[in-house]
């Protein structure tokens, strides 16, 4: 299970449920919400409400690899994701951005290049 600090519940799981494609359990109750893979197979993500506002860089982020990173990461920034870095990042054959979700929250979306994304 990875937890994940936010504000607002409703907003982070509409955030995540619709950045992973998972649902958010509907007896999730109080300052916590899970949200489960739909298909079963995957890491747990626990939404944990708190009163404080992020103020540092994270120190554990997710990293979500992708096969095209230009769509993915327009789709994120329409669900309300922000874009941090405005042009990919290239290092040993990867290429990413960092965004952060709607509670500020780091993350990157990452694409192999196409000799490391074959194995």
């Amino acid at each position: 299970m990875v937890v994940l600090d936010c504000a607002d519940l409703d907003r982070a799981a509409a955030f995540w449920c619709g950045a992973l494609g998972y649902s958010a359990e509907s007896s999730s109750t109080g300052r916590y919400r899970r949200l489960l893979p739909v298909g079963g197979n995957g890491v747990e993500l626990l939404l944990q409400r708190v009163p404080e506002p992020k103020v540092t860089k994270n120190r554990v982020h997710l990293d979500l690899r992708v096969p095209d990173l230009e769509a993915e990461v327009a789709r994120l920034v329409a669900l309300g994701g922000r874009r941090i870095t405005d042009s990919p990042v290239e290092e040993d054959g990867w290429a990413w951005y960092v965004l952060t979700d709607p509670d500020d929250n780091e993350f990157c979306v990452l694409q192999p290049s196409e000799k490391l994304a074959g194995h």
